[in-house]
Formats: structure tokens, sequence, C-alpha cells
């Protein structure tokens, strides 16, 4: 078991989703007691209850019980918080803002892990905003918690490069990883201070959003530079999915993901966005398409609606798409 510099704390953890799981894990194999786990309740849809959350089956394997109020901050909650003095509260990808009450209900308060380098990057999406920004670098950092979102003092961080193939899956896992010595480091910190001021301070002027990513946030503008669009795709992965629409001959337009894409070459012309410029027809094949700013895009691999994951080869195979198409909600085949 792992020792930890100061007295063993007793502490409640907060997460829902699965960045959350391995410094959950790494608490457990700490000299520190976990006294409550709270997630997210399972939302029902249609009469069907999902699969439990990744936190709540890590903690169900770990065989803790887990809370699950609605409201974090109702009264009662609180009160149940409460009644199990805690020393801290250590969140990371939970889903509800805090109140100043519900963090007054442990004696030190509440730390949070945060996937990117703050004040970079606050918000619920870091991990993908920083692929579409195309940050060089980016990392951990854990931060006294207040009830303003991202917004507290830094008290441990580490950087860590973006591979130029990261998805926002493969970054993520690798951050989520490194998340548990971050927060054992800073759990001996805001001990060590026993109530005292931990941590630097975030700089206002540095502080960038990472919004809540939507289903339409994976629509491909073609008009825009096809290297953005690259990240776009690797930032969008697993979800929402980076996608675009191709109508045969004015059908109904059919939604295609765009699974592998490459940045290609300058087009010998001045073409119109969202133009097929080229296709590749014999294995694997590929479909260079226009983009803004006298940019390429070419696409390897794809997903036709309703259908699996193929090579443009194959897709080509079966498909009316030829050069002069064009590709977008309301594009079709060659005018």
């Amino acid at each position: 078991m792992p020792e930890t510099a100061t007295r063993p704390l007793r502490l409640v953890v907060m997460g829902t989703g699965p960045f959350a799981v391995p410094m959950f894990r790494s608490l457990v194999a700490s000299a520190h007691e976990i006294v409550a786990v709270v997630t997210r309740p399972d939302r029902v849809t249609r009469g069907r209850r999902p699969p439990p959350n990744p936190m709540r089956l890590a903690a169900e394997q770990a065989g803790m019980s887990v809370l699950a109020p609605p409201d974090i901050n109702a009264a009662d909650v609180c009160e149940q918080l409460a009644a199990l003095q805690p020393d801290l509260l250590v969140v990371c990808d939970y889903g509800q803002i805090l109140a100043a009450d519900t963090l007054a209900v442990a004696r030190y308060g509440g730390i949070n892990l945060h996937g990117s380098l703050l004040p970079r990057h606050r918000g619920a999406a870091p991990v993908q905003w920083a692929i579409l920004e195309g940050d060089a670098t980016t990392g951990v950092c854990v931060i006294r918690m207040s009830p303003r979102l991202d917004a507290g003092a830094v008290i441990v961080s580490r950087e860590q490069p973006i591979a130029v193939d990261d998805t926002a899956a493969t970054l993520e896992e690798r951050l989520a990883a490194d998340g548990g010595e971050q927060v054992l480091a800073a759990i001996d910190a805001v001990a060590a201070a026993d109530g005292g001021d931990v941590g630097t301070r975030q700089d206002p002027q540095l502080v960038t959003r990472a919004p809540r990513l939507t289903k339409a946030c994976g629509l491909v503008d073609w008009a825009r530079p096809a290297d953005e669009l690259e990240r776009r795709r690797r930032a969008l992965d697993p979800w929402p999915r980076l996608a675009t629409f191709f109508a045969p001959e004015g059908a109904t337009p059919q939604r295609l993901v765009l699974a592998d894409v490459t940045v290609g070459d300058p087009p010998a012309a001045d073409t119109e966005a969202g133009t097929v410029l080229a296709v590749d027809r014999a294995e694997p094949g590929s479909v260079t398409v226009a983009c803004g700013q006298g940019t390429t895009l070419v696409i390897r691999q794809l997903v036709p609606e309703g259908r699996r994951l193929m090579t443009a080869g194959e897709y080509l195979r079966g498909s009316s798409l030829r050069e002069g198409c064009r590709l977008g909600f309301d594009a079709g085949g060659p005018s």
C-alpha cells in the first residue's frame, strides 16, 4: 500500500465518467480512508436504465456503496455528507458544480482533478479543446475547489505532450493514468497546510474556455482549412465524431463519418470548398476534398450511415461518389 507523507484523511470521492476511475483506484490503494463515493444518477431513457457509469462500476468492484443524489447541493445531501465527518472532498469528472455550503461539509473543503493545465481550457471538455486548438502540450492539474468553475488555486500540475496522432480517447487515457499520482500529492499538500492557503492562483488573463461539445460540433464545415478539420477529426473521437453528407443524384443525403483523414497537397486550381477533387478506387483508396484557404483533406476510412467502418476504396466500389461531386448537407452529384 503506498504511504502518504501526512496522516491518512477521510475522503469523499465524487466522479462519474471514465477520467475519474484511475484516480479512484489510486485512492483505494492509498492509506487514506474513502468514507463515501458519490456519482451522478443513471439516466433512464425510454424506460431503459443504461449500464452503470464508469465510476459507479469501479466503486462496486471495490466493494463500496455509492450515493447518487440528483442535486449534490441539496440541504439533506449536505447533512448526509457532513455526518460522515470527511476531511476532504476529492472530485473528478463529476458533472455538477459544488456550492460553497457543500464544500464546507469537509474540514479542508474540496480538490478537483482537471484534464488541462489551468487556467487554459476551463470547462467540461478540456482534452478535446486542447486538440482542437492545436496545442503542442497539455497536462493535468489539481486545484482547490471554489463555487466558480475551475477557478481555484493550482496545487500540483504535470505537463504532457500531445502526439500528432492523438485522439481525445488516447490523450484522455494517458492524462487519466497520471491523475492518481497528482491527486495523492495534492492531498499531502492540503493536509500539510492544515487549513492554510495552498496552491498558486490562476492568472485571469490566461483563461480560455472548453465548453461541452454537442453533436453539431461534428458537422464538417468544408470552408475551414484542412489542418483544422484533421484536428477536429481527432478531437471528436470517440464522440460526436466528424461527419459530412453526400446526396447521390439528389437523393436523401447520406451521413458519412470520417474515421481517418490526412491533410493533402494543395489543389492545382481554386475550387469550391467541399468539392471532390480526386478519388482512388484501388484498395485502400482515398477521396480528396477541397477545403478552405487553398487546402485539401484526404479521406482514407469512413463509416456510411447504418454501415460498418470501411476503407475509402471499399466505399467507392458501391457508391456514385466521383470527381466533381460536392460534400455537405445540401450537396450531391456534379453540376
